[in-house]
């Protein structure tokens, strides 16, 4: 059974910061090169394992080292594989939607995913008054610290282990946002060792344009995260970005002024996103969830009569990111995710069952039978139902917002109906008329 630890990763020198932010440019680089080679190689209908990664590895060594340059051409490898059973699934009538190959990690335009992985047995970390992880790095950036050959970067880092066992590829990643690093160590441990309370749990997940995610779990719990503010955020640098474009000359499609806010804008969602999962993750992971249930997004991507929902359901919550990095965290505690059909779940009035009638207004779904509830938690709730039977009695939802640092709890009620969905059920879906979930333009 796999878990994993997480810890912040703190260099105690701007010299040794340079080093590791230059450390996962060069790994966001290699991947972005074995990408592209294979999905050339892809398009062209030949063997993406044809592609010489070797060259590559040798090209990018002296920075990551031999080792941390095999482990992100083997993740890379492991994405291509989980795209084509993906694509079998799909031709095969078992998916819906049809799967793209693996993305890259970021451009100019967008700014970059600074990550890398280390193999298991090439980083030590020990823990205690002053906690301490070794990362192997390339021999150029162990001559710019004044290494010699056999040591490794050594680095603070901080917060208590959850687990112990036997430790796997850890993960480190750049938050350029708040400029920290964070790292997940997955961890091995006994079946026995399984301290969540039920582990045997179901919740699922409506994702939404203006409550980004509205989960509803078996035990009774119901959690809403806010994402109007975000929203407005990503949008006002939006039309910056626009109005900075419409001075640039005939010739010039863009500026280091309109690319750095690309980046502000990405690294925000980005930093706002991957905090969600993690909040939403770990209470999940408290209640004791084992399967966690989101929406298939077939026809959700398409154009929307307005601009407004439409920058919403392409640009902003980027549907598929989300969907990625929660598969990605919930394997790491043992929570499996399944995606099913949602339909007419924000549509269907828990008590009568009409469809045809009830009406949505903004947070709001009513019914002529008098039902009044929350739409994104009625749609969850309803969604959780269709995959099973077993739902307690809900409790009153948590609200969150977003402080851009944290998901916090907020006392305030998200709308007027909330007390009545507490006594009642939960809905919210995506039918190919609605299109209110947010989708990811760069899928």
């Amino acid at each position: 059974m796999k878990r994993s630890n997480e810890f912040s990763v703190r260099p105690a020198s701007r010299k040794k910061h340079r080093v590791v932010v230059r450390w996962l440019d060069a790994s966001a680089s290699l991947w972005n090169e074995t990408n592209y080679a294979r999905r050339q190689a892809f398009l062209n209908d030949e063997s993406v394992w044809s592609v010489n990664t070797g060259t590559l590895e040798g090209r990018y060594k002296d920075v990551l080292s031999s080792s941390v340059a095999q482990q992100v051409i083997r993740k890379n490898s492991e994405a291509w594989r989980s795209f084509f059973s993906s694509n079998e699934k799909y031709h095969a009538g078992k998916l819906d939607q049809k799967p793209s190959p693996p993305g890259y990690w970021g451009n100019k335009e967008d700014g970059r995913v600074l990550r890398t992985y280390v193999r298991n047995d090439q980083y030590t970390i020990e823990y205690g008054e002053r906690s301490r992880l070794e990362l192997p790095i390339g021999t150029e950036l162990k001559d710019e610290l004044g290494l010699n050959r056999n040591q490794r970067l050594r680095v603070e880092v901080a917060g208590d282990p959850k687990w112990s066992g036997e430790q796997g590829r850890l993960e480190l990643v750049y938050d350029q946002l708040t400029d920290t690093f964070r790292a997940y160590q997955p961890v091995t441990i006994d079946d026995s060792r399984l301290d969540s309370p039920l582990a045997s749990e179901e919740a699922a997940l409506d994702v939404g344009a203006n409550n980004l995610v509205a989960c509803t779990t078996t035990t009774g719990s119901q959690y809403l995260y806010e994402g109007r503010d975000l929203f407005e955020e990503f949008r006002e640098v939006t039309e910056r970005i626009a109005s900075y474009q419409a001075l640039l000359e005939d010739q010039r499609k863009s500026s280091n002024r309109i690319d750095r806010l690309y980046r502000k804008r990405t690294n925000r969602r980005n930093h706002a996103q991957d905090s969600l999962v993690r909040d939403i993750v770990d209470r999940l992971y408290d209640e004791g969830i084992s399967t966690l249930y989101v929406g298939d997004i077939k026809g959700v991507l398409s154009t929307h009569w307005s601009a407004r929902v439409n920058e919403k359901t392409h640009s902003f919550w980027a549907y598929r990111r989300f969907i990625t990095r929660l598969e990605c965290v919930c394997e790491e505690y043992g929570i499996s995710v399944a995606e099913e059909s949602e339909a007419w779940t924000s549509q269907t009035c828990p008590e009568c069952g009409e469809r045809e009638e009830t009406v949505r207004h903004e947070d709001a779904l009513t019914c002529s039978c008098g039902f009044e509830g929350h739409a994104d938690l009625v749609a969850s709730e309803s969604f959780l139902r269709r995959q099973t039977t077993e739902v307690r009695s809900m409790a009153r939802p948590v609200y969150l917002k977003w402080n851009n640092h944290e998901w916090r709890e907020h006392h305030s009620s998200p709308s007027t109906v909330e007390t009545t969905v507490n006594e009642a059920y939960t809905n919210q879906s995506i039918t190919p008329s609605e299109n209110i979930a947010p989708g990811d333009s760069d899928d």
